[in-house]
């Protein structure tokens, strides 16, 4: 048997060997033998790449593999009280969503699960849109994967290309079940309301499919060419606001608006959330750093007012790197901010 046909003979092997749809398997191993018959043909390298990495992406995808629910609802709780504070409507909401997909699995409804309208986190930069999207996928114990919309003005980052293209590829949801190795990931579509006015259209048309029970269980990518079932994937969508989302993508899921933060919340969030997780990826030993409480009015607003924490949480950032500079040079072995000394600590 000379190199080209053991090379077949071992596709034919992985194809066999993994879990995919019969019907596709079928399909691959049709192609396999197709191109035994090409072995001494020009053609037939080119064509043997093409199938190789088709079959490398076709037995990433978890067809069969999923994660088990975790539907508790007061684990639920703890890890949204852990990871944010406030937000008492958004968390409530949550909730009420755990307990529907709980009630739909108890009675055997399982595929109603999927028909809940899509949650879309609405609000300013820098509101926690995206890190609450992470704190549900922890809450259920599902994997979790981000598809970022900001500047996408092309459907087939999406929907993918067909293989008679060089270097195709599948598209951005595929990729997210190869990353999350899970058919029932959280899949965060991140600033939907960010394409292009150029793509806006066609990308608005896709996004319909994948919201759609009736239509996301057989979602078809260009390069698969083979229908991937998506309805078990929990869908989240973020915007900054709803005027460039299309009516039948509003008509699809539920706007939540996310609050801003007060001053008085942002020093709790900077005090309770921010400055621990700080210190910790900083190396600075617990302890090491203390701030008093009249200081932190300099720290929520150095430069005024902003509806999100990012600055506060650059600040405080900031604020810890100066203390680890001097730990690092024998300055100290710990530090406390006061409202005299605290123009030394913060970032300029």
């Amino acid at each position: 048997m000379d190199a080209a046909a053991q090379e077949i003979t071992s596709l034919v092997t992985i194809v066999k060997g993994a879990s995919l749809p019969e019907k596709l398997t079928e399909t691959v191993l049709i192609r396999l033998e197709q191109l035994s018959k090409l072995t001494s043909s020009p053609t037939f390298l080119p064509e043997y790449d093409r199938i190789n990495r088709y079959i490398e992406w076709m037995t990433k995808i978890p067809w069969n593999l999923k994660t088990q629910d975790n539907l508790d609802l007061v684990n639920a709780k703890k890890v949204l009280d852990k990871n944010h504070y406030g937000l008492g409507e958004i968390k409530d909401r949550l909730l009420e969503y755990i307990s529907v997909m709980k009630l739909n699995l108890e009675k055997g409804g399982g595929a109603e699960i999927t028909r809940a309208p899509i949650l879309c986190f609405v609000g300013l930069v820098g509101t926690g849109k995206t890190t609450i999207a992470f704190s549900i996928a922890e809450a259920l114990g599902r994997r979790f994967a981000r598809i970022p919309f900001g500047g996408m003005g092309d459907p087939l980052d999406l929907r993918g290309q067909s293989r008679m293209h060089a270097e195709a590829e599948p598209g951005k949801i595929i990729k997210s079940l190869v990353t999350s190795k899970s058919r029932n990931p959280v899949i965060l579509l991140d600033e939907i309301d960010r394409v292009t006015d150029a793509g806006r259209a066609s990308i608005m048309g896709v996004l319909v499919e994948l919201l759609d029970p009736e239509q996301n269980h057989e979602f078809v990518d260009h390069y698969i060419d083979y229908p991937v079932d998506l309805s078990e994937v929990l869908f989240i969508a973020t915007a900054n606001n709803t005027t460039n989302i299309s009516t039948a993508v509003l008509d699809r899921i539920e706007p939540l608006a996310m609050p801003s933060y007060s001053d008085n919340e942002k020093t709790t969030i900077g005090m309770n959330y921010i400055l621990g997780k700080a210190m910790a990826s900083s190396g600075i030993p617990e302890g090491a750093l203390t701030i008093d409480p009249d200081v932190w009015a300099n720290i929520v607003r150095p430069l005024g007012y902003d509806a999100g924490i990012r600055t506060l949480e650059r600040t405080i950032e900031g604020l810890v790197r100066k203390v680890a500079r001097a730990i690092v040079e024998g300055k100290g072995t710990s530090f406390h901010i006061t409202a005299q000394n605290v123009k030394e600590f913060l970032p300029q």
